[in-house]
């Protein structure tokens, strides 16, 4: 299987879609039954080969460092009691051998803002991007792992798709594309939140990336674009002229756990097949009168 070395979080944002929960703690750290929503993100990134994970934050956003660092005093506690268990979970949040780096953005200017700041650790190498908000849940190998084993065969540009209602795509990045003789889907075309009546397609860009570093040089001549932000989308666009980008229709069942209802989903849903609470919380969902 190939493998991606460095992986980008944007973690900036407000997440004002969930206030008050989101006043003082941040969005990715809200959690799905017992892991918070970047510790998903970041396992499926690790799982894929990642060994540097790359967290673009803001202010506010210090209990995500705070997570994926050690904890002595827990530990201490824990090992005292007798907790191995637990103590093993803590320690293993993510293998040793990961290495966690913090950039700040000084500004919330937007996606493509945040992907550019990560440019310095970067380096001249393709990485893997990964919104904490679209959890990807599957049997298999991880969105990021597919996304590797693509380039690894390609070496584009891959852009993770889904097909959305045709009434939704304002919401999203919106391909078109054009099928190549091995099977793969070239991007031909990328808008950024197109209504309806203007949307190329039904194929949605979700939160999983894997960009050449050709990218930052685009970044870095984007102007600001919808909302006044840096789009990363319009970034993209300015690649198709140089490079291939591929669509990559992902196996997996995608939460978006930006919006309450998406939240809600995953957790009922990851509950439901969690090993130790799924069996008697699918008995506690029996007896409710719907």
């Amino acid at each position: 299987m190939a493998k991606i070395n460095k992986a980008v979080f944007p973690v900036a944002g407000l997440g004002t879609r969930f206030l008050p929960v989101t006043k003082a703690s941040p969005k990715e750290m809200l959690p799905v039954v017992d892991k918070p929503l970047i510790q998903y993100a970041a396992e499926e990134a690790e799982q894929a080969g990642a060994q540097q994970l790359v967290f673009i934050t803001g202010r506010h956003k210090r209990s995500i460092e705070d997570h994926f660092d050690k904890n002595p005093e827990l530990e201490s506690e824990l090992r005292s009691a007798g907790k191995t268990k637990l103590l093993e979970i803590v320690q293993t949040i993510l293998p040793e051998h990961v290495n966690c780096i913090y950039v700040r953005q000084p500004e919330a200017l937007g996606l493509g803002h945040a992907v550019l700041c990560a440019k310095p650790v970067v380096g001249n190498e393709p990485f893997a991007i990964l919104l904490a908000d679209d959890l990807i849940a599957n049997d298999g190998d991880g969105v990021c792992q597919q996304m590797a084993d693509l380039h690894g065969r390609t070496g584009a540009s891959i852009l993770s798709v889904e097909e959305v209602p045709a009434n939704e795509t304002h919401k999203y990045g919106i391909v078109e594309t054009e099928t190549q003789p091995d099977g793969t889907l070239r991007v031909t075309s990328i808008v950024e939140k197109p209504k309806p009546a203007d949307a190329p397609s039904n194929l949605a860009v979700v939160g999983r990336y894997l960009l050449t570093p050709t990218i930052f040089d685009k970044l870095e001549n984007t102007q600001a674009g919808a909302g006044g932000e840096i789009q990363l989308t319009d970034a993209i666009a300015a690649l198709l002229e140089e490079e291939t980008v591929l669509a990559h229709p992902f196996q997996g069942k995608r939460y978006d756990c930006g919006s309450k209802e998406g939240y809600l989903e995953a957790t009922v849903e990851l509950a439901l097949d969690h090993p130790e609470l799924g069996e008697s919380f699918r008995r506690y969902l029996k007896t409710m009168d719907f």
